[in-house]
């Protein structure tokens, strides 16, 4: 008896090794091949796609763009059957999803992930997730300053892996920060080929955080944005996060919460937790104006790379399983939400209020358990308490998550603007972000308002390059005739919300915030008198 349960266990044994996939040593990636102590260089992610087109004909490359330096930015198109054009993804009637890493170039676990993941669907135990979504992956955004790998680059991350890249990019831009002004190559490329291109449904941005001590294996964020339309973010928020939390947790054992900090020195044990904010020019955000799905995926710093990798690689699968099997809903919620921004428009222009500027505020609903590290109290030598962290997790209970955004400021929804001649360099930059631009070719005679601009002030301390500008100032009615060369865009469009946002002059994150206009009005003496923003508010035209 003893000598068959012996048999019988080495061939359940020799059965289950035999399913389980052995690969050729140029389908291991660098981070594997190290045991975890090395992240891949641009080449070797070229080398490691290139492998993968040899084994499999449902993996398509083009590029989204080439870096200052002139690398290419690979982008893998992932579908069965095969395609190489959003057309056919139009055709196909299944929902284009696009994921992420590399955006800072020191984190890196998302770009392992992703050459993990490209790696499972097209000939691991995931193919499955081709029968309803096409995927498309761009395992390395940041090209250039992937390879600029030296040791000491994260110390959150404790030199694990022992050498990573830099934030920036090689413009010195932070590329998550880019995606309003779009300075960056990337980022143009990012904009241009791949979100008005392919229209994704869904972009997930994969992060590492920089230091935090919660309790979280991955933290996540969707798309904030109260200027856009909710549906999106309440599908992310309330059905598809809550989903994949569950299944992560069951098929990965990672732990994973809402993205926020906290600060020991203002209360401990946590009361609350604070996000990051809602501006678009952080990508995941700028879906919420284009009706989209964001997901913003950040890796708890402290672990090891390894733990990192199993967590990143558990949350991205588990919301393709997700979109696997809800994908059509997804599209259905999104197609709705453009139809109801587009609608907002006809019927309520001249009479809606948007928020421009906003505020962090708590969501209704604190969170039952916030896991993190615990943190000991101690008399200082100076007789005053101070906290050390202790190597304990503990639940926190009835934690306020400020993640909602309220508006400080309003104004009314326009039916559309109108912008002179003059200003072309504008109306390239809003075309070149998606923003359907007319050029008129007769007159046309507009009722609206200017916004009179009584005081530009520029920030004091450099950001990205940039003076920071706030407009001030007052709207007055006008009734305006436009000629032919001037330019109009109609409000009735897809990216209507993205559209008010951004030509909005007291918005927070608009071309006026990011000195588009700054040049122009001091040219004209705003800083000695009301000048009219050059963008007409129109109400009715004829």
């Amino acid at each position: 008896m003893k000598k068959l349960i012996t048999v019988l266990t080495l061939l359940l044994c020799w059965q289950m090794s035999a399913q389980q996939t052995v690969w050729s040593e140029d389908l291991i990636t660098v981070a594997e091949k190290s045991n975890y102590q090395k992240t891949s260089s641009y080449s070797d992610v070229m080398s490691f796609i290139t492998a993968l087109q040899k084994k499999s004909d449902l993996l398509q490359l083009e590029y989204m763009g080439t870096s200052k330096e002139g690398k290419k930015i690979p982008v893998a198109i992932l579908a069965n059957p095969s395609i190489k054009t959003p057309q056919e993804a139009i055709a196909s009637g299944k929902p284009v999803l696009y994921i992420q890493g590399n955006i800072h170039a020191g984190e890196v676990e998302g770009k392992e992930v992703v050459l993990q993941l490209m790696r499972d669907i097209l000939l691991g135990d995931k193919k499955h997730l081709l029968d309803n979504q096409i995927i498309l992956f761009a395992p390395i955004y940041n090209t250039d300053s992937n390879d600029k790998m030296k040791q000491g680059r994260r110390p959150s991350q404790e030199d694990s892996p022992v050498e990573v890249g830099i934030r920036e990019n090689s413009q010195g831009l932070d590329l998550n920060r880019d995606g309003i002004k779009m300075e960056a190559f990337e980022t143009n490329g990012l904009v241009q080929n791949i979100l008005n291109k392919w229209n994704p449904e869904m972009l997930v941005d994969l992060h590492t955080t920089n230091g935090t001590w919660h309790g979280y294996g991955i933290t996540y964020a969707p798309s904030y944005h109260y200027a856009g339309e909710k549906a999106p973010y309440d599908f992310t928020w309330d059905v598809l996060l809550p989903e994949v939390v569950k299944k992560a947790d069951e098929n990965y054992k990672v732990k994973i919460g809402p993205y926020g900090y906290y600060s020991v020195n203002k209360a401990w044990p946590p009361t609350s937790i604070y996000t990051y904010n809602h501006h678009p020019r952080y990508i995941v955000n700028q879906m919420g104006l284009r009706n989209k799905v964001g997901i913003l995926s950040e890796a708890f710093a402290h672990d090891r790379f390894y733990t990192r990798i199993n967590g990143t690689y558990g949350f991205v699968a588990e919301i393709l399983e997700f979109t696997h099997k809800n994908g059509k809903k997804m599209m259905s919620i999104n197609a709705q939400a453009e139809k109801d921004a587009i609608q907002n428009v006809i019927s309520n222009a001249g009479k809606a209020q948007k928020g421009v500027r906003f505020k962090m505020v708590p969501l209704e609903k604190k969170i039952e358990n916030y896991r993190t590290y615990d943190y000991v109290p101690y008399l200082n030598k100076n007789g005053r308490k101070s906290y050390v962290r202790s190597g304990k997790i503990i639940d926190v209970p009835n934690v306020e998550n400020l993640s909602k955004f309220d508006a400080t400021v309003s104004t009314t929804l326009p039916r559309g603007y109108f912008l002179p001649k003059s200003m072309k360099p504008i109306v390239d930059h809003l075309r070149k972000q998606g923003i359907e631009v007319t050029e008129l070719k007769g007159r046309k005679r507009a009722t609206g308002e200017v916004f009179m601009v009584e005081k530009l002030t520029n920030a004091r301390r450099k950001f990205e390059g940039h003076f920071m500008t706030t407009l001030e100032g007052s709207y007055v009615a006008k009734t305006r005739t436009f000629k032919k060369g001037d330019f109009w865009v109609d409000m009735a469009q897809p990216l209507t919300n993205l559209a008010f946002y951004t030509l909005e002059p007291q918005s927070d994150d608009g071309l006026a915030t990011w000195n588009f206009f700054d040049e122009y009005l001091k040219a004209q003496g705003v800083d000695t008198k009301a000048v009219e923003y050059p963008v007409f508010k129109y109400y009715s035209v004829r």
